[in-house]
Parts: C-alpha cells; structure tokens; sequence
C-alpha cells in the first residue's frame, strides 16, 4: 500500500507539471524530463494496484487504469475496503 501511495503521489505532481508547462511555457525539457517520468508512475500504479492483496474484489483494479485521476480513485477504494476489513489483531 505504501508503494501505491508514493506511485499515486509521482503520477499527480508529474501531470500538474506537464499540465503547467503545457499552459505557460512548453519547454521541450521539461517535456521530455518529467513525460517518461509520469508514464512510469502510471504503470507503477496499475502494478502496485494490480499486486496489492485486498483488491481481489474491490474494483480496484479498473479504476487504477483510469487516466490521470485512476491512482487517486484506486487507493481510496483500497483504504475504504481496508477500514470495512475486520481487524485480525487480538488485544
């Protein structure tokens, strides 16, 4: 689940990077540094969502390949199903 959380917080700073530069600047650096960097955070979101072990029947795994908001959708889905989970641990 941490590795989700960071995955999803990559994905969201690179695309409002790439959607800033896209509206002010457009530099083709900036472009071609943080571009790669995004998709990879995307991918890591549909794995890290993918291999996580409560989303067997959460509908996790759809959201997660949702463009742009997929990651952010899929970890709350994953966190609400976390808090209806009975806790295993024993006082």
């Amino acid at each position: 689940m941490r590795t989700l959380r960071i995955a999803v917080a990559v994905e969201s700073v690179s695309l409002l990077v790439l959607l800033i530069n896209l509206a002010t600047t457009r530099l083709q650096a900036i472009t071609s540094l943080v571009g790669p960097l995004h998709g990879t955070a995307y991918l890591a979101v549909i794995t890290a969502t993918v291999l996580a072990p409560s989303t067997a029947s959460s509908g996790a795994r759809w959201r997660a390949a949702i463009p742009a908001i997929g990651g952010l959708l899929a970890l709350r889905r994953l966190r609400d199903r976390s808090d209806q989970a009975p806790s295993k641990r024993t006082p």
